[in-house]
């Protein structure tokens, strides 16, 4: 994180709709993050890994967004639930993606946002992996590799929001994007 942030990506992701805010994260307020990420736990004390958030870290750049709902969907899910065999239990699904679970007796609906897998078993250790995203707007032709895109815990994004004294609007979510340099 001692490189120059370059400002090509952050002017190309403050363009974007539902883009309140966007800003490079420094690495005082990138440790603290960290030192929380690791103490996350989900409803009954499930395991939860945020791999997207811990690829973001490893990038040279972390580039941090306060957004609004008309912000874009993730082009794939955030959220997975896996058994300890590897095998996904359940999965986030999105407006553009339930079509394919309308109507299938395989799957049960959580949420109007998650299914579950029921004839895919657990037998202890199962949790839950938010993978690392996608984020087409920056890639090679704009001096970025390696890009990834994660969702901060609640319990990171307020760390982050205090540490650069942001207000907590619940109608504004965050997310992480990290990347190389070309």
């Amino acid at each position: 994180m001692s490189k120059k942030s370059p400002s090509k990506p952050l002017e190309i992701i403050k363009g974007m709709k539902g883009v309140v805010n966007a800003f490079y994260l420094d690495k005082t307020v990138l440790d603290q993050m960290r030192a929380e990420e690791g103490k996350v736990k989900a409803m009954g004390d499930i395991a939860v890994l945020n791999q997207g958030f811990n690829d973001a870290l490893e990038k040279d750049h972390v580039i941090a967004i306060i957004k609004d709902p008309r912000f874009r969907p993730p082009p794939e899910p955030t959220v997975i639930l896996v058994a300890n065999t590897g095998e996904i239990m359940g999965l986030e699904v999105f407006p553009f993606t339930a079509k394919e679970y309308l109507n299938r007796e395989d799957v049960v609906w959580l949420s109007d946002a998650f299914v579950l897998f029921p004839n895919v078993k657990g037998k202890g250790g199962e949790r839950f992996i938010m993978p690392p995203v996608s984020f087409p707007e920056l890639n090679e032709s704009n001096g970025c590799s390696g890009v990834v895109s994660c969702s901060p815990a609640p319990t990171c994004d307020l760390i982050m929001r205090k540490y650069y004294d942001l207000k907590d609007d619940p109608k504004l979510a965050s997310v992480l994007v990290g990347f190389n340099d070309l």
